[in-house]
Protein backbone atom coordinates (compact mmCIF):
# COMPACT_ATOMS: atom_id res chain seq x y z
CA UNK A 1 0.00 0.00 0.00
CA UNK A 2 2.97 2.59 0.79
CA UNK A 3 4.40 1.84 -2.53
CA UNK A 4 1.52 2.43 -4.63
CA UNK A 5 1.46 5.45 -2.67
CA UNK A 6 5.13 6.76 -3.26
CA UNK A 7 5.12 6.53 -7.01
CA UNK A 8 2.36 9.27 -7.70
CA UNK A 9 4.36 11.68 -5.43
CA UNK A 10 7.40 10.62 -6.75
CA UNK A 11 6.69 11.12 -10.39
CA UNK A 12 5.03 14.41 -9.13
CA UNK A 13 8.01 15.40 -7.25
CA UNK A 14 10.29 14.43 -10.26
CA UNK A 15 7.54 16.58 -12.62
CA UNK A 16 7.68 19.62 -10.21
CA UNK A 17 11.65 19.14 -10.13
CA UNK A 18 11.68 19.32 -13.85
CA UNK A 19 9.30 22.21 -14.52
CA UNK A 20 11.56 24.30 -11.41
CA UNK A 21 14.58 23.41 -13.23
CA UNK A 22 13.40 24.24 -17.40
CA UNK A 23 11.69 27.59 -16.12
CA UNK A 24 15.00 28.98 -14.18
CA UNK A 25 16.78 28.44 -17.41
CA UNK A 26 14.49 29.63 -20.02
CA UNK A 27 14.26 33.20 -17.44
CA UNK A 28 18.51 33.09 -17.59
CA UNK A 29 18.36 32.25 -21.29
CA UNK A 30 15.84 35.18 -21.41
CA UNK A 31 17.83 37.74 -19.09
CA UNK A 32 20.80 37.19 -21.23
CA UNK A 33 18.88 37.84 -24.73
CA UNK A 34 17.57 41.00 -23.25
CA UNK A 35 21.10 41.76 -21.91
CA UNK A 36 22.41 41.01 -25.54
CA UNK A 37 19.99 43.22 -27.01
CA UNK A 38 19.74 46.51 -24.58
CA UNK A 39 24.18 46.42 -25.13
CA UNK A 40 23.64 46.33 -28.50
CA UNK A 41 20.86 49.67 -28.53
CA UNK A 42 23.41 51.20 -26.36
CA UNK A 43 26.21 50.91 -29.31
CA UNK A 44 23.96 51.82 -32.18
CA UNK A 45 21.61 54.48 -30.51
CA UNK A 46 22.59 57.76 -30.79
CA UNK A 47 22.23 60.21 -27.74
CA UNK A 48 19.21 62.84 -29.13
CA UNK A 49 21.34 66.07 -29.15
CA UNK A 50 19.18 68.97 -27.36
CA UNK A 51 19.32 71.95 -29.61
CA UNK A 52 19.49 75.04 -27.35
CA UNK A 53 18.12 78.32 -28.08
CA UNK A 54 21.10 81.15 -28.25
CA UNK A 55 20.15 84.44 -27.09
CA UNK A 56 21.88 87.09 -29.85
CA UNK A 57 21.88 90.76 -29.69
CA UNK A 58 19.69 92.48 -32.37
CA UNK A 59 19.15 95.68 -30.83
CA UNK A 60 19.81 98.42 -27.90
CA UNK A 61 16.58 100.06 -25.68
CA UNK A 62 16.88 103.77 -24.20
CA UNK A 63 14.79 105.55 -22.35
CA UNK A 64 15.30 109.29 -22.93
CA UNK A 65 13.01 112.15 -21.84
CA UNK A 66 10.00 109.58 -21.07
CA UNK A 67 10.48 108.61 -24.82
CA UNK A 68 11.74 104.61 -25.57
CA UNK A 69 14.16 104.04 -28.24
CA UNK A 70 14.94 101.23 -29.56
CA UNK A 71 18.35 100.70 -31.80
CA UNK A 72 18.11 97.45 -34.00
CA UNK A 73 20.75 95.67 -35.78
CA UNK A 74 19.18 93.48 -38.56
CA UNK A 75 16.30 94.33 -40.42
CA UNK A 76 14.50 90.90 -39.67
CA UNK A 77 14.50 92.21 -36.14
CA UNK A 78 13.04 95.50 -37.49
CA UNK A 79 10.23 93.67 -38.70
CA UNK A 80 9.80 91.64 -36.24
CA UNK A 81 9.51 94.86 -33.54
CA UNK A 82 6.91 96.20 -35.94
CA UNK A 83 4.34 93.29 -35.97
CA UNK A 84 4.18 93.13 -32.18
CA UNK A 85 5.91 89.77 -32.25
CA UNK A 86 8.25 90.37 -29.36
CA UNK A 87 8.39 89.12 -25.76
CA UNK A 88 9.44 91.71 -22.91
CA UNK A 89 10.22 90.64 -19.19
CA UNK A 90 11.51 92.90 -16.15
CA UNK A 91 14.68 91.74 -14.75
CA UNK A 92 15.48 92.82 -11.40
Amino acid sequence: MTLDLLIPFGILLILVIYLIYTRTMFEKQTIKEYEEKFENWKVHAKPEEKKESKKELVGLVFKKDGKIDIELFDEFSNDRIQKGKFNSKIRE
